[in-house]
C-alpha cells in the first residue's frame, strides 16, 4: 500500500466531479482501486476502509486519528448506528460534507446516498468497534459502530 496523503490538497481529483477522493476511497498510486478505475468518491476501497480501521487512520486524509472521531453517513445509517465509511478527524468531516453537497448518485459506496432527502450526517464519539461481515451476511461490507456517542 502507498503511504497516505497527509494534506488534503495532496489527494486525488474525481475526474467526474471534480471534488478530491477520500483516502478511504482510494488513491492514484500502486494502481488504485482493484478493478484498475480511477479512484472515486463514488465507491469505497475496501482496502483502505480496513486499513483505516486497523491501523486508526483517518477515511479522508489518512493521518492518524486522535479523539474525538467522526463518521460521516446517511440517516439510515446513524439510525442503525452502523457507518460504512471509514472514521475520520472532525474537521476532514466537514470538509468532507462539502465535497458531497449538491453531488448527486450513489456516494461513498451507497447505492442512494439521500434515501430520506435529508442529506449527509456527521457523528462524533470517542471510540469505535470495526466489524466484519459475517459468510452468512448479505451485505458483505464492514461496518463501524460508534460508541461513547459525543453527537
Amino acid at each position: 500500500m502507498d503511504a497516505a496523503p497527509r494534506d488534503l490538497v495532496d489527494l486525488p481529483t474525481d475526474a467526474e466531479l471534480g471534488v478530491p477522493v477520500p483516502f478511504m476511497c482510494g488513491t492514484d498510486q500502486w494502481g488504485g482501486p482493484r478493478d484498475g478505475s480511477a479512484p472515486t468518491i463514488r465507491r469505497l476501497d475496501g482496502r483502505r476502509v480496513t486499513q483505516c480501521a486497523l491501523s486508526r487512520v483517518c477515511g479522508v486524509c489518512g493521518a492518524p486519528l486522535g479523539r474525538p472521531v467522526a463518521f460521516v453517513g446517511t440517516e439510515r445509517e446513524r439510525g442503525r448506528n452502523a457507518f460504512h465509511a471509514a472514521p475520520s478527524h472532525v474537521g476532514c468531516a466537514e470538509h468532507l460534507l462539502g465535497w458531497l453537497a449538491g453531488a448527486s448518485g450513489p456516494l461513498l459506496g451507497q447505492d442512494d446516498a439521500d434515501p430520506d432527502g435529508r442529506g449527509w450526517v456527521v457523528v462524533t464519539t470517542s471510540g469505535f468497534e470495526f466489524v466484519r461481515p459475517t459468510a452468512e451476511q448479505v451485505d458483505r461490507r464492514p461496518v463501524f459502530q460508534p460508541n461513547s456517542l459525543l453527537t
